[in-house]
């Protein structure tokens, strides 16, 4: 697997680097005021000190077109794939530490299903404001440098990632629906599926470690 930079074209497909926001005060906030676990990841998907920020306002109303928004995080130690995730519209992810995304594509899932060397990954660096693609399937960010692990501000519609709904199971995603507006796919290697997600990433659990 090759590591490839979120600025180059093959990340197109994918997402897009954002120009024009200040994220100066929001990364400050993320830096001094969540925690970073040394052997693990915390996802918090509404945080009121982000929210609290001026970029707050450009996100919602210049990004999102007004749509109500939520700024969360996800920090910690991670080198492996283990899942991936998809939404019904684009997430922001705001990159406090250098990291390294690992995504795919919905558009290659068959019945659920995804190989793993499908993925692909993509380094992104302190200070990127990075859109991932409705279609883009990912998951926890991986470290950029090793060991040192990363912080990064996600930002999505209001009540993502929180309670799932209830539905009848009988809509063919229902089996991967995770959470609000969240549709999980895991390795069987991983956490989740030891929970009960559904298993279809086929293949090796990527670990970018020997990359690093």
């Amino acid at each position: 697997m090759e590591l490839q930079s979120v600025f180059s074209k093959s990340f197109a497909p994918y997402g897009r680097v954002l120009r024009g926001l200040d994220v100066t005060q929001l990364l400050s906030v993320l830096r001094k005021q969540t925690e970073k676990p040394a052997d693990g990841v915390v996802y918090v998907p509404s945080c009121a000190a982000l929210e609290e920020t001026a970029a707050y306002e450009a996100l919602q109303n210049s990004v999102y077109g007004g749509m109500p928004i939520q700024i969360g995080y996800c920090n910690g130690t991670n080198t492996k794939l283990n899942c991936v995730e998809y939404h019904r519209d684009s997430e922001i992810n705001i990159v406090d530490e250098e990291m390294v995304f690992l995504v795919g594509r919905q558009q290659e899932l068959a019945d659920g299903t995804l190989r793993t060397d499908r993925i692909e990954a993509f380094r992104a660096p302190a200070g990127t404001a990075v859109e991932l693609y409705a279609t883009t399937l990912h998951y926890a960010p991986c470290d950029g440098e090793t060991g040192k692990g990363f912080r990064v501000a996600v930002v999505l519609p209001r009540g993502t990632n929180t309670e799932k709904p209830q539905t009848d199971g009988t809509y063919e995603e229902d089996g991967l629906l995770w959470a609000k507006n969240k549709w999980l796919i895991a390795h069987a290697d991983s956490n989740e599926a030891k929970q009960g997600a559904f298993v279809g990433l086929k293949g090796e659990n990527i670990d970018i470690a020997p990359l690093l």
